[in-house]
């Protein structure tokens, strides 16, 4: 695959997520080891992690070896085919090791600047979701659309807590209270692929989050955007892939987040995770 082949690419991430998937599967069945800590005591890694990771990598390398790697354990690489990926083999680490079923792997692949392919894969569920660019955005081959709900007060929002070294959370507390008296209901399950993943499938119809790396959001974020939904930073900018700050959800109430959640931006402590 020397030359850049959008479905063949999709194939390649698809492939490469069901067989980490299926490794998390298998290493979930006995008692996780290797478990240590990176940025703080709360941000964990695990050999569940690393070998997911290993697998990708090794099968992204079989067909592409002059891609560009872009990995949350830090399997990253130069590139000279103007082709990144961006790799998380299990978000939702904390989920995993403590046997709570809600982990995904997530795939996108970044070509000349725009993330053009993206995989989101639930090996708990066996739940796939895929988009290309421009083609539509899937589960289980179905097509996905964004919910179609209009009023916030009738949402069912999703987010995600700043968890690495809890410096944004009281700014985060005023942001849940204010979202919590404007909607139906706020949901954390712990795995951001997959939450922006179901924004795009119309489960939730928003999600916020702040503290993401660009490997969190790279696949999700094409899902919405093809399932007719939009993403941006905590002002409705479009600087989410680096920028740290993430709001996405079908047209009318991701405007409303952004009105409702842009005011307390200057409160947030953290700085966006640096570039990679």
């Amino acid at each position: 695959m020397s030359d850049f082949d959008a479905p063949a690419a999709l194939a390649l991430a698809t492939d490469a997520a069901r067989a980490a998937g299926a490794l998390l599967l298998e290493l979930r069945r006995s008692p996780a080891t290797g478990i240590r800590s990176k940025s703080s005591a709360t941000d964990l890694v695990s050999e569940a992690d690393e070998r997911a990771e290993e697998a990708i990598v090794t099968a992204i390398r079989g067909l592409r070896p002059g891609d560009a790697i872009v990995a949350e354990e830090g399997s990253n690489a130069r590139g000279s085919t103007g082709v990144s990926w961006y790799i998380d083999p299990l978000d939702g680490t904390t989920n995993f090791l403590h046997g709570f079923p809600q982990y995904c792997v997530s795939i996108a692949l970044q070509h000349k600047g725009q993330i053009t392919q993206g995989v989101v894969y639930d090996p708990v569920r066996n739940d796939l979701f895929t988009a290309t660019r421009g083609r539509g955005a899937f589960l289980n081959d179905h097509r996905m659309r964004v919910s179609r709900r209009q009023h916030l007060k009738d949402c069912l929002i999703g987010t995600g807590f700043p968890f690495r070294d809890g410096s944004d959370l009281d700014a985060y507390v005023k942001m849940m209270r204010s979202m919590m008296a404007e909607t139906a209901g706020l949901r954390r399950p712990g795995a951001a692929a997959l939450d922006l993943a179901y924004v795009a499938a119309g489960y939730t119809d928003g999600f916020w989050e702040v503290g993401l790396n660009a490997w969190d959001v790279a696949a999700g974020s094409l899902l919405i955007v093809e399932s007719g939904g939009l993403v941006g930073d905590l002002e409705g900018e479009s600087d989410y892939l680096y920028g740290g700050q993430v709001i996405a959800g079908n047209p009318r109430i991701f405007a409303q987040m952004v009105t409702l959640l842009a005011p307390h931006r200057r409160a947030l402590k953290a700085r966006a995770p640096a570039k990679i």
